[in-house]
């Protein structure tokens, strides 16, 4: 079923599946939507009632506010969809970009929150170029350049992955997601204005501990761009957590995931 949710000046889409007793609030990686998840419904959906967001830029959202989208508007959304649904709690689940976006609704609303499931997740590990890219002035005027004139930028990338600064695999999805200006400037938007969506490790743990939240971490022993090293570092015993590696890459959303997370969260 597809879900329309005004929010300010903005209507975010997304769609709702399944129809168990809890609530899984689920966000979705870069360049994809809320529809991805419907493959876990087999899986999941007699246990949750699973509502997915398209996120800015994204989807058949509409973002009109002229400005960052922030973990207030996070926060906010959230609270939409527990109003909507009628419920008190929810759990997460974040694949990729999502699984950082995951990790701030946690900052700010650990309380009232039964499970999460972070897949193949950013947010464990600053990358130095994004951060220079979206955290500093002078960074994202030359984001904004390079979206325009790509040329230096492909042959920076050559150079480093030359220099041995990129595995082969990273310099292929860099490659992959600028080689054409709609993709560039899908990059250059969704970055710029999700910078603002930048969890704490340290106080997102602290936060898991102290509510005792129900944790999976989900990874593929081939995955270049998000490896399970990051997770194993995150993972290190000061919350409950459990670690799951999977032999795949960074594609792992599909049916059978869904019946994997099923396996490995906690019940209730």
């Amino acid at each position: 079923m597809k879900l329309s949710l005004p929010y300010l000046q903005s209507t975010f889409s997304g769609i709702v599946a399944g129809s168990g007793e809890e609530l899984l609030i689920c966000f979705h990686g870069f360049g994809e939507s809320a529809s991805h998840f419907s493959c876990i419904e087999p899986a999941l959906g007699n246990n949750f009632t699973i509502v997915a967001l398209d996120m800015p830029f994204h989807g058949n959202t509409v973002w009109q506010e002229n400005r960052s989208f922030e973990k207030n508007d996070l926060e906010a959304l959230i609270g939409k969809i527990l109003e909507r649904f009628g419920k008190q709690r929810f759990s997460l689940l974040g694949y990729s970009m999502g699984g950082r976006l995951a990790m701030c609704a946690v900052e700010r609303m650990a309380s009232r929150i039964g499970h999460l499931v972070l897949v193949a997740p950013d947010g464990l590990k600053n990358n130095p170029w994004h951060m220079f890219a979206t955290q500093t002035r002078i960074g994202n005027r030359v984001f904004a350049y390079n979206t325009r004139n790509p040329a230096l930028f492909f042959r920076l990338l050559t150079l480093w992955r030359r220099w041995g600064l990129l595995n082969e695999s990273v310099y292929k999805f860099a490659f992959y997601s600028m080689d054409k200006l709609d993709k560039r400037q899908l990059v250059y938007d969704v970055w710029t204005n999700m910078r603002r969506m930048m969890p704490s490790k340290r106080k997102c743990k602290r936060l898991l501990a102290q509510y005792n939240i129900d944790t999976v971490l989900f990874f593929g022993r081939f995955d270049r761009v998000i490896p399970p090293a990051f997770g194993a570092r995150f993972a290190d015993g000061s919350f409950p957590c459990k670690l799951v590696v999977l032999e795949k890459g960074h594609q792992l959303l599909s049916e059978e995931l869904g019946f994997i997370i099923s396996q490995n969260i906690r019940s209730k």
